[in-house]
Formats: structure tokens, sequence, C-alpha cells
């Protein structure tokens, strides 16, 4: 099993964005993003400089329907 990156909110949008997803609404500091679909919603902590929790990365990535394996590729 590939390690899991250690990556901030803002590398983790930036994937995402890669991927299809847009920004759907904001409330405070949790963003959600919508995929091209419209099938799959992924919810982002925006905490500028921190590093994400390996276990949120871990969800963030299953909602979003993507391996870590094509996330590492795109980092």
């Amino acid at each position: 099993m590939t390690r899991l990156p250690r990556v901030t909110s803002r590398e983790l949008i930036g994937v995402l964005i890669k991927k299809g997803f847009s920004k759907h609404h904001q409330v405070g500091s949790h963003a959600a993003y919508r995929s091209e679909d419209g099938k799959k919603r992924v919810i982002v902590a925006i905490h500028p400089g921190q590093i994400i929790p390996p276990k949120t990365l871990k969800a963030i990535l299953k909602d979003a329907g993507m391996t870590i394996e094509e996330f590492d590729a795109i980092v």
C-alpha cells in the first residue's frame, strides 16, 4: 500500500480542481466541492499552513472516488 502524502488544504484543492471538481459553496472554514457530473461531493477544511491528518485525507479521497496512487501522481 502506498503511503499517504503530507499535504495542505491548498494542495488538496489544487488536485481536486485538476480532477474536475469545482467549488460549490463555503461555510466558515469548510468548503464544498462538487464533481463535474454532480454525483460526488467533497468537504475540505481550510486551515492555511496546516497538514491534513492522514485519516481525513483518506476519507476525502474516498469521497472523491480517487485512489492514493491517482492522488500521488497528480501531487
